[in-house]
């Protein structure tokens, strides 16, 4: 396959070709699903190759993709990438131009503790199997679900530049989730809640407790259905890690994709309210809001050693100190910027179009325990686990809904209350930010299903995390 992907690179040099690049995918997928105790859905997806060929001719992108490998169709893919660059440049408003990189060799295989394509099927479904028997429907619990989804994806990356990438990892996304009903309403419980994948094999169901938690989810989600609302106009919330990580992913993560700021991504996800001349003075957060792009750490499902247009991964800020100082971005955007490329171009497969993505997006940790947080709080509420969530296209303003919040008095938790919900604006939500608890509460939340672009994709990506605390938030839900 190495030898393949060179001998495209040389096929493509010249002929008013100034930059061109190739990848290669070989992705195995498996989805395990029970419902109500029973097995609904086993499928496997193997060995699905996919090839995709970008050139820049006259400062338009060219590119073609396809699931077929022959050599016949890859001198297809080329001449159809040569004439989609340009006929495109006829119609191309401004030049895509980008200064050149050195090259860059680099590999990085991930390896697994329980490799779950070579455990036998009999050994997952008895596993995934046994978790739901013990959450099928019982006494006031009226639908359940368990899951599992694999992914092993083995990519090669090569440029005209003389870039040359051979990666491998394998992520999983295991998911658990009750729901509860009568007389006073439906309500509902995520374990570990719904960013709850991460860069491992099989082992992540026993690293993220999901035996150990089948009763108290249960217990919860029941409990849930007599418990109060929230009845205060406004209070201090603190947002544990199962949600504050699509917090962060919603109106930090999106809105600092560059390519909405020139329309390149409208229709479907939206654009942002951020402008250029914001960067570098805009405050955006607190002084103890510290955000970063990583694409370096291996622990994440963001890590690379090259995006799929040959920049080296990197870690770069994108809010210091609360100030907006950076920006996720293309090659190109991060010129039109006056920035450096933040290594943020990835395809979901290699015969999908490169977009600027989230890799490895963190919130920086503060200080001190989710128990000292607790304890410093006199009057509010701990929030946690998605249930519903609403954000305007601008990525400004939004609106969440917990599955459960734990009410807070002279720094104790007093009891829970239900379908906990806030409302903010970006801009004010994070400056109201006064506490970031520290390392020992930070870890990665993840997902598999972060959807952009036309045609659509979606990517795997994670978030950095700690519990933090947000003052004087709007949490009146009456009408």
């Amino acid at each position: 396959m190495e030898q393949m992907i060179k001998t495209i690179i040389e096929k493509l040099g010249g002929n008013g070709i100034t930059f061109a690049d190739v990848r290669i995918t070989k992705t195995d997928i498996e989805e395990i699903y029970y419902q109500n105790g029973f097995l609904r859905a086993y499928n496997s997806a193997m060995d699905s190759w996919a090839i995709g060929i970008r050139v820049l001719i006259n400062g338009c992108w060219g590119f073609a993709g396809s699931r077929d490998l022959s050599v016949d169709n890859i001198d297809k893919l080329i001449a159809k990438a040569r004439s989609n660059a340009i006929h495109g440049s006829l119609f191309q408003k401004e030049a895509v131009v980008f200064p050149a990189l050195k090259p860059t060799i680099a590999s990085y295989h991930h390896k697994p503790k329980q490799n779950p394509f070579e455990m036998a099927k009999e050994e997952k479904l008895d596993f995934l199997g046994g978790l739901a028997i013990a959450i099928k429907p019982q006494n006031k619990i009226v639908h359940s679900y368990v899951g599992g989804e694999f992914m092993r994806q083995e990519k090669y990356y090569a440029n005209t530049e003389g870039s040359y990438s051979h990666t491998s990892f394998y992520n999983t996304l295991p998911v658990m989730s009750v729901v509860a009903a009568d007389e006073n309403g439906i309500q509902s419980r995520t374990w570990p809640g719904h960013m709850s994948a991460g860069r491992a094999g099989f082992e992540l169901f026993h690293s993220q407790e999901f035996a150990a938690n089948t009763e108290r989810i249960m217990k919860e989600a029941t409990d849930l259905l007599t418990a109060p609302t929230i009845q205060e106009e406004r209070s201090d919330i603190i947002i544990g890690n199962g949600h504050l990580a699509l917090q962060l992913h919603e109106s930090v993560g999106h809105a600092t994709e560059a390519d909405r700021i020139f329309g390149m991504e409208i229709s479907y996800a939206g654009k942002t309210f951020i402008k250029p001349s914001m960067l570098g003075n805009f405050k955006y957060g607190s002084e103890v809001v510290n955000i970063y792009s990583d694409s370096t750490d291996p622990a994440g499902l963001g890590y690379h050693p090259l995006d799929d247009e040959g920049v080296p991964g990197r870690k770069i800020d994108i809010i210091k100190d609360g100030i907006l100082v950076d920006q996720q971005t293309s090659r190109h955007i991060a010129h039109m910027l006056g920035l450096e490329p933040s290594s943020n171009m990835k395809a979901s497969f290699a015969d999908d179009f490169p977009l600027v993505r989230m890799t490895n997006f963190c919130l920086a940790p503060g200080k001190g325990s989710l128990a000292d947080l607790i304890a410093d709080t006199e009057n509010g509420y701990l929030l946690d686990f998605t249930k519903t969530w609403s954000i305007d296209d601008n990525r400004n303003n939004f609106q969440f809904t917990t599955e459960i919040g734990y009410k807070i008095k002279d720094g104790r938790i007093t009891g829970i209350v239900k379908e906990p919900t806030y409302f903010g604006i970006t801009k004010d939500f994070w400056n109201a930010c006064d506490r970031i608890c520290g390392p020992e509460e930070w870890a990665y939340h993840s997902t598999f299903h972060c959807g952009k672009g036309e045609p659509g994709q979606v990517m795997q990506l994670s978030h950095g995390i700690a519990p933090a605390r947000f003052k004087n938030i709007n949490v009146s839900v009456k009408i």
